[in-house]
């Protein structure tokens, strides 16, 4: 197991250096100046070329991306060009209100995903099966940017249940944590209900019923069990939709998470800042993907000893 993680946390590396290389790409190669963005159109030509050489713009792209490199290796993600404040302390002001939503996000939808899942397997061909599968089609095609403000409309403006928008308390969370997890839940739903009923036709689940074992514990100590593994690994990849959501929702709720501060610093051209949190929006999606593989293993020693050997 120790093993695995390790061969896991290794192999991350690469897939960090090559996100970083395409963010720093894409963000110095899209049209815009953050120059121009900070003094205007009309600036004199002097102050703008003074301004590009204070914040190192005027030096060839190889420079800008080793001293990029050489940056992150310190921990330093550089300073923000509009704030002037060090990338680092504006990341870490803003993740927890990230992690915040991340977490009962996910809450959400594995409150609604497995017992959903787990009843539509237990009854096949029933108008709970068919339910769920309704529920799930649903989740996937309705889109956060239009289920969010549908949700304000109704249980904030209409009803006046919840607060429309910030950060406070449970009440605050509750609609932006609905609005991701209602997506989420729908794809494990799926899941979890074609992962179930393919290990109620294995030969132990008919060993445990022929010992005359109940239902419920058949699916909940038997098949459950057996089944999260392709439950877990999609887990892990929807992890990072997840967080590419919040980008969106946070926006809808004027959360003051990583995604508004991403999108504040897209709308000023302030590059270190939309790199430090593109990077670390993928350092959470890798490290994720990392533990589900981990998560995996556990729940099958069989694939964790496979994988460590490939690894080896």
């Amino acid at each position: 197991m120790l093993r695995l993680a390790l061969g896991r946390l290794v192999l991350t590396l690469p897939t960090m250096l090559a996100a970083a290389t395409l963010v720093f790409l894409m963000l110095h190669l899209v049209p815009g100046d953050p120059v121009d963005v900070m003094l205007g159109e009309s600036t004199q030509a002097a102050d703008r070329a003074a301004l590009r050489r204070t914040l190192g713009l005027d030096r060839p792209l190889a420079t800008q991306y080793g001293a990029f490199l050489l940056g992150l290796v310190r921990g330093d993600l550089g300073r923000s060009l509009v704030q002037g404040t060090a990338v680092a302390e504006l990341v870490a002001a803003r993740f927890p209100a990230t992690a915040e939503l991340t977490i009962a996000a996910l809450a959400v939808a594995l409150a609604l995903a497995f017992p959903l899942g787990l009843a539509a397997a237990a009854r096949p061909g029933t108008w709970l099966d068919r339910g769920s599968i309704g529920l799930a089609l649903l989740g996937v095609s309705v889109p956060s940017f239009w289920l969010g403000p549908m949700l304000i409309l109704l249980l904030s403006i209409h009803w006046r249940w919840l607060p429309v928008s910030g950060r406070g308390t449970w009440a605050h969370l509750v609609l932006p944590a609905c609005t991701l997890g209602f997506g989420m839940a729908a794809i494990l739903t799926r899941m979890t209900r074609a992962s179930v009923l393919e290990c109620l036709g294995e030969d132990y689940v008919r060993t445990a019923r022929a010992k005359g074992v109940g239902r419920l514990a058949i699916l909940t100590r038997h098949a459950l069990r057996n089944a999260l593994g392709p439950v877990v690994t999609i887990l892990g990849l929807q992890f990072g939709a997840l967080l590419a959501g919040t980008v969106i929702t946070e926006t809808i709720f004027a959360w003051p998470g990583i995604g508004r501060l991403l999108i504040d610093a897209i709308n000023q051209r302030d590059y270190p800042v939309v790199q430090g949190c593109v990077l670390v929006i993928a350092a959470c999606f890798v490290i994720a993907n990392a533990l589900a593989d981990v998560v995996n293993a556990w729940l099958d020693p069989r694939s964790g000893a496979a994988a460590a050997r490939s690894n080896g």
